[in-house]
């Protein structure tokens, strides 16, 4: 059980990254208007011209699902794998996780003002002194994710690196 609810862990969080990082993206570098082929490509442009205000519930949804499966299977890395890692006197990955931890929790309560910042009726543009705002806030959690993202994954497996 605890494989699977790991399975779906990594998956949410593939997830919740990719929306994530198009979200960043597209408030960090906004299309500017009056670019065209040759203002970065088509591609570029069409990666960078969503509607970043779409991603925001489903990302919200997202990390507190992601959070809480990782909530649900810590227990067994708690007893088992840190254990093993601590023993194994391999510091800096235990060390790394436990940043990971923090960076969590802090991405977790930035999750309202992401939303505040984000949050207008469909019909009305963002307002744009917002912005710069809307760009760092997506940006930190955008970090947060990755980070957690390479953290959970290479203490993941570093038991099969290491040998049980």
């Amino acid at each position: 059980m605890i494989t699977f609810m790991l399975i779906l862990h990594g998956l949410a969080a593939v997830v919740l990254l990719g929306g994530l990082t198009h979200q960043a993206l597209a408030a960090i570098w906004p299309v500017r208007k009056g670019t065209g082929a040759g203002g970065g490509g088509a591609l570029a442009n069409s990666f960078r011209g969503v509607n970043a205000r779409l991603y925001t519930n489903t990302n919200i949804v997202l990390y507190l699902v992601t959070f809480i499966l990782g909530g649900l299977i810590y227990p067994a890395y708690r007893l088992a794998v840190r254990t093993w890692i601590e023993n194994a006197r391999l510091w800096s990955i235990s060390g790394m996780f436990e940043v990971k931890e923090q960076f969590l929790a802090i991405g977790l309560g930035m999750l309202p003002l992401y939303w505040l910042l984000w949050r207008t009726p469909a019909d009305q543009p963002l307002d744009p002194q917002f912005a710069s705002a809307r760009a760092w806030v997506t940006g930190i959690l955008c970090v947060v994710v990755w980070y957690s993202f390479v953290a959970g994954h290479i203490v993941n497996n570093v038991r099969g690196l290491f040998g049980q």
